[in-house]
């Protein structure tokens, strides 16, 4: 145990340069600053710092390069930067994520965010690593208990498994992360919160995750007044955290809040350093970005744990084509749209069964099983097509025998989607087999 602790601070030592390039302000303007002195010492994507003359340091990044200059972005208003500033160039930084960090909460450079100390790991990881070769990852492992009779039954979650949560704002989509996050059977749980509103973290660890929930979770936050690139970064450092646990075996719940964000603040980003706009604003580097995120996660190779992974998506007025959804529903291993209006007369998750999708079927439950899954959503569908004669009262009895079973299995149908399930996957499937047994 005294060696390891060495081992970290060892690895904390390391990372003191006793020489750094320093370069002076150029020029400031239009959101970014120019630097001389570094064109031959920065590389694309260097950390910087800053020193203003009053003494105040600023963090920046490396986003552009030119024979008499680097182009800076900062982490923050660069107010107080003036002509002639030092600049220190810090190089590539990663993280260097451990076990100790489990419990915990941090911010996307590794610190700590619970006002308690916190130490390195020994192997520093990059931030935006390459996914296993795809020849060598495993297909998708057994499926989940989830603790929700709907993803035990009808959208199963299994090892693995990539899934996106659409949504818009207030329909319960931290509610049901937070279920995922205390449910899911995994030995790790991983929480991305990506641009939230600052009060909220709080909450959200205390509250809506709960001391069953972060025991076994690490949490990476960047909140909504952060700069754009510490909001990016938020998603490559939990993602490179949950890489670690991976690679030490462990299964890991991967859970991002939210993927529209990070695809904001790239835009951000991306603009500053010349970037043209593109589809509706967002530069046509996005798509690469969005997917080169989900494909890290996923099965692991041979020797390896597993990311199962939850990525929310912000969707505007239940837009599923604005363009990040549009892009990740291709990428992924299955969809679960939350729908407001079923938010709005009470029944959460409000999960629309219909328009959302588990890719991981058949293949996750048995013929009998996939049967009464099909039966489900076959009384739902006609339900839904029916509904506004039903209630309209246009619709007699006995005129559809379908329509005429929809209606009695409704309710009970609708309750059981909403229902908490403390029992395993066999007891899921034996309460939908009751709720369907009179059904055609």
């Amino acid at each position: 145990m005294a060696s390891a602790g060495l081992e970290r601070l060892r690895a904390e030592i390391a990372e003191i340069a006793a020489l750094r390039p320093v370069g002076r302000v150029l020029a400031v303007g239009g959101g970014t600053i120019e630097a001389g002195g570094l064109s031959v010492r920065a590389c694309l994507g260097d950390r910087a710092q800053i020193r203003c003359s009053a003494g105040k340091l600023f963090g920046a990044e490396v986003i552009g390069l030119r024979p008499e200059a680097v182009t800076l972005l900062a982490d923050c208003a660069p107010e107080g930067v003036s002509i002639g500033d030092a600049v220190e160039v810090l190089g590539q930084t990663g993280i260097a994520p451990d076990d100790s960090w489990i419990g915990r909460v941090i911010d996307p450079f590794g610190r700590p965010l619970d006002g308690r100390p916190i130490l390195r790991g020994t192997a520093e990881r990059p931030l935006r690593a390459d996914p296993p070769p795809a020849a060598q990852r495993r297909r998708l492992g057994a499926r989940l208990e989830t603790g929700q009779a709907v993803f035990n039954t009808l959208l199963p979650l299994v090892r693995g498994q990539r899934i996106g949560l659409f949504a818009g704002s207030g329909v319960g989509k931290s509610s049901l992360l937070a279920k995922f996050a205390r449910g899911v059977a995994a030995d790790v749980v991983v929480i991305a919160l990506v641009g939230e509103r600052g009060r909220e973290l709080r909450e959200f660890v205390e509250k809506v995750l709960g001391p069953e929930g972060m025991a076994r979770s690490v949490i990476v936050a960047a909140t909504s007044d952060q700069s754009p690139l510490v909001r990016r970064r938020c998603a490559w450092a939990a993602m490179a955290v949950a890489e670690h646990f991976r690679d030490a075996g462990r299964q890991v719940l991967f859970l991002a809040d939210s993927v529209t964000r990070f695809a904001e603040a790239h835009r951000e980003v991306a603009l500053a350093a010349g970037e043209p706009p593109s589809l509706r604003g967002y530069p046509p580097s996005t798509a690469h970005q969005i997917m080169a995120l989900a494909e890290r996660s996923g099965p692991g190779p041979e020797g390896a744990g597993d990311i199962t992974a939850v990525f929310s998506v912000l969707v505007a007025g239940s837009d599923m084509e604005e363009p990040v959804a549009d892009i990740l529903r291709g990428t992924l291993d299955g969809h679960v749209i939350l729908d407001r209006t079923i938010a709005e007369r009470g029944r959460f998750p409000a999960v629309d069964l219909l328009r959302s999708v588990s890719r991981a079927l058949p293949d996750a439950a048995s013929p009998a099983e996939n049967a009464l899954i099909a039966r489900a959503r076959r009384l739902l569908g006609a339900y839904d097509r029916a509904e506004l004669m039903i209630q309209a009262g246009l619709y007699a009895a006995g005129s559809d025998p379908v329509i005429d079973a929809a209606i009695r299995v409704w309710p009970a149908l609708d309750g059981f989607i909403a229902r908490d399930e403390p029992d395993d996957t066999a007891a899921s499937f034996t309460t939908l087999a009751a709720i369907l047994a009179e059904t055609p």
